[in-house]
């Protein structure tokens, strides 16, 4: 018997699933059966995050749907990748494996790595791209070089055909699948287990969540995205970020339906979603060419910027009591729900590298183990932007002014007021900048003068120039 196993990563979805089409393709061909896997790699499950939480209970809820709905097992391994792989062949006998490879970071490390370990004990691998519209090496410079400024990238990248999502027959997948016991019952009891002492529960983490968030924000969100979608108070975003993460919705999915609402005269809202669809494809492909830019500055001249790592300040910064009240708003709404509102996720980026002047790398981090969304790529690119370090990067000498920005997006002070009980019944004129009033409130006091601190980060700026 021609036994295939497809293996989920960050893809708990059925519809529109590259790795998995083609397996039950081989399947068919061959008369073959399919098992689903999900390694449960010790990498992650050793350091409890909101990422990891939100991340695995999203791998259960799929396990449980898979079940519920068609009968179908997702088989779990623990341990390392040599132990659990050399396990998963001994298991099952299997003559390939399909899945959807990772092009960045320690991802595709490890998928290089399992490719020629399966291909040593004689598997065959077939890995597919699969996470985004055009991949790292597909748009390119005529000179075959990669884009490093966001405008010629999207020119480029609006004139290249998009795939089509795919259509999975779960009849037919259903007639294919390996009915087998657990793999390993021990090791899918320890990812109950470690289930079980997670921080916070998460809800609508499953694909059919995902493609109702979707349609829900085309009907009512996305006419008025170009205007609406930079004020944190309301719902003017798609929130699909959590789901493109772990892979419940595909980005083919999201974009076609877009295109097809509206047509292909795209008007000033859809072309503003569109053009931030690109920009995730842009960061993934600038951290595919330039994997230094993890831990490096992309421009050169300020890789050695004398950036403080002032804890104090560090740790008023992740517990929203900087006395900003705008950044203060977006700190505990991340420790709350483990999500930030865009424009306030560039305005607390500003904040920390601008006016507390402390390395950008640390608010990375920060986001890495606090964001459900966390994608390393896009992440990177943001902290590089705000710090004015990456590429095609807001200018240093333009520094976010935190009160500015807060009576520009936040006028009535709505966003505040959810997030900051402390000024929950301040009255809208002295909400962003509290200190000015002569209430008597329990709310920390401006940490720092943002108009010094904007002078020192120019001149911060300014003496790299000269070296």
């Amino acid at each position: 018997m021609h036994t295939a196993v497809v293996w989920f990563r960050r893809d708990f979805r059925l519809h529109d699933h590259t790795a998995l089409a083609q397996a039950l393709h081989w399947a068919k061909e061959r008369q073959g059966k399919l098992l689903f896997f999900f390694h449960f790699d010790p990498y992650f499950s050793n350091e409890r995050t909101y990422h990891h939480e939100y991340f695995f209970q999203t791998v259960e809820q799929f396990r449980q749907t898979l079940r519920q709905q068609y009968g179908i097992h997702v088989h779990i391994l623990h341990g390392d990748v040599d132990d659990v792989f050399v396990r998963l062949i001994r298991c099952t006998r299997m003559n390939a494996i399909f899945f959807n490879k990772d092009e960045v970071g320690r991802g595709k490390e490890r998928d290089d790595y399992v490719q020629a370990l399966l291909q040593k004990h004689g598997v065959d691998v077939y890995a597919y791209d699969d996470a985004h519209m055009h991949e790292a090496f597909d748009v390119l410079k005529a000179d075959g070089t990669p884009y490093k400024v966001y405008t010629p990238y999207y020119r480029a990248w609006r004139k290249r055909p998009k795939r089509f999502p795919l259509s999975i027959d779960m009849d037919l997948l259903c007639a294919h699948m390996l009915h087998i016991t657990p793999l390993s019952e021990d090791d899918e009891r320890a990812f109950t287990h470690w289930l079980s002492k997670c921080t916070k529960r998460w809800e609508r983490t499953s694909e059919q969540d995902a493609l109702i968030a979707l349609q829900h924000f085309i009907e009512t969100a996305l006419p008025h995205y170009d205007k609406k979608r930079d004020i944190p108070s309301v719902a003017g975003t798609s929130r699909l970020s959590p789901h493109l993460k772990t892979g419940t919705i595909s980005i083919r999915t999201v974009f076609h339906a877009v295109v097809q609402q509206f047509g292909n005269s795209y008007d000033e809202a859809v072309e503003t979603y569109i053009k931030e669809l690109a920009w995730r494809d842009f960061y993934h492909m600038i951290y595919a060419h330039f994997p230094f830019t993890k831990t490096e500055a992309f421009i050169e001249k300020y890789r050695h910027l004398p950036w403080s790592r002032d804890d104090e300040r560090f740790q008023a910064w992740k517990e929203g009591k900087t006395g900003f009240p705008i950044v203060d708003a977006g700190m505990r709404q991340l420790k709350e729900e483990g999500w930030l509102h865009n424009r306030v996720r560039m305005i607390v980026a500003s904040f920390l590298t601008k006016d507390y002047l402390i390395d950008w790398r640390m608010g990375e981090q920060y986001f890495q183990h606090m964001l459900i969304d966390y994608d390393e790529a896009s992440n990177i690119g943001g902290w590089q932007w705000a710090a004015s370090v990456g590429t095609d990067a807001v200018p240093y000498f333009r520094v976010f002014n935190p009160i500015e920005q807060s009576k520009k997006f936040d006028p009535d002070g709505m966003y505040i007021r959810t997030y900051v009980p402390e000024l929950a019944f301040f009255p809208s004129p002295h909400i962003h900048e509290p200190w000015k009033s002569n209430f008597n409130i329990n709310y920390p006091a401006p940490t720092v003068d943002h108009r010094l601190q904007r002078q020192r980060a120019i001149a911060l700026f300014q003496m790299s120039e000269l070296v």
